[in-house]
């Protein structure tokens, strides 16, 4: 290597060593579970790419091989954590079906109108 490439790729190490403390720093404080699981993926993303940079600098193709089936371990445990999570939140609500949407449908607000307060007629 020569030229640009091994600057760009030592600043490139150090950006992604700082993006590993950075999510391992959000994994230790939380405050929820949601952060927790989205600081997790981010370091597994910032550890593929820090897989990748190596084999760029060692010209090894091994380590590209290792990055890859570090991604697809990384997809398969933020899938298992976002389902632990919504049966967690399945048990604390009661509730089969969770949506993250507010149910303000049910209650009457100051903004409806005449027309939404009168009951159907038929």
């Amino acid at each position: 290597m020569s030229g640009l490439v091994p600057i760009a790729v030592n600043i490139s190490f150090g950006l992604i060593i700082l993006s590993i403390l950075l999510g391992f720093y959000r994994l230790a404080r939380g405050p929820s579970l949601a952060d927790r699981v989205v600081a997790l993926d981010m370091m597994t993303v910032s550890i593929v790419a820090f897989c990748a940079l190596f084999a760029i600098r060692t010209d090894d193709t091994v380590f590209l091989d290792i990055a890859l089936v570090l991604a697809l371990v990384g997809f398969l445990a933020t899938v298992a954590l976002a389902r632990f999570a919504e049966r967690g939140l399945e048990k604390m609500t009661g509730k089969g079906d969770v949506s993250f949407i507010d149910d303000a449908s049910n209650t009457s607000s100051d903004t409806d109108t005449e027309q939404d307060k009168e009951p159907a007629q038929s």
